[in-house]
């Protein structure tokens, strides 16, 4: 089964010409766990209607986590 998590992140200044999430990671606002995609999108939809997403402030984000193979390594 793949859960979802909404992430309600601080947009951060560019440094340099790339911004790599895995080294310097975004200041999270918001951390919802959903268990469907549907569930997921209707949070985000929340979450991008706060000003401070509208304003590009803050950003939003619907991450994956918990995914199985589809064909199991045999």
């Amino acid at each position: 089964m793949t859960r979802f998590l909404v992430v309600l992140t601080d947009v951060r200044p560019v440094n340099g010409h790339e911004r790599d999430e895995r080294t310097t990671p975004e200041r999270r606002r918001q951390v919802v766990g959903a268990s469907s995609r549907e569930a997921a999108e209707r949070i985000a939809g929340a979450f991008m209607a706060l000003g401070m997403v509208r304003a590009g402030r803050q950003r939003v984000k619907v991450i994956a986590v918990g995914r199985r193979p589809r064909h199991p390594a045999s």
